[in-house]
């Protein structure tokens, strides 16, 4: 009798010990979704009044497959444009670099750091450190 109690106890404990040392702070506030993929450009805002303003993105070439961003695994960033009245795709490699919530694109000179709003399977949302222009990719 005194087995099954310790047995019973045994696995109540267990079972809270799980449910609780799987919460979401274990992350301090950094999502775990791997960041690398392809993403394409959905919509550009900013913030105004203290309310997110969201269009579409005016980037994308009408009739043409959408602008993306495409985060390799070896921190290699490229960014596909399409344009023109032949939807030519100019593509422009360069590195990038992830710290916490912080996004950090570098193409040639030009470097720009970025809030990591949003990141989810389906969605990638920066803020522009510098100018707080908000950038919205889709996966």
């Amino acid at each position: 009798m005194k087995t099954r109690n310790f047995l019973y106890v045994l696995a109540l404990s267990f079972g809270l010990f799980a449910t609780t040392s799987c919460s979401n702070e274990d992350n301090d506030g950094e999502t775990i979704v791997p960041i690398q993929g392809k993403y394409e450009l959905s919509q550009t805002g900013e913030i105004v009044n203290g309310k997110e303003v969201l269009i579409d993105a005016a980037q994308n070439q009408s009739g043409c497959s959408k602008d993306y961003l495409e985060l390799k695994l070896s921190n290699v960033a490229v960014i596909g444009d399409y344009s023109g009245t032949e939807c030519n795709k100019t593509e422009t490699t360069g590195t990038y670099v992830r710290s916490h919530n912080d996004l950090t694109l570098t193409f040639g000179n030009l470097s720009t750091t970025s809030d990591i709003m949003n990141l989810t399977n389906k969605e990638l949302k920066l803020k522009d450190k510098l100018t707080g222009a908000i950038t919205v990719y889709k996966r």
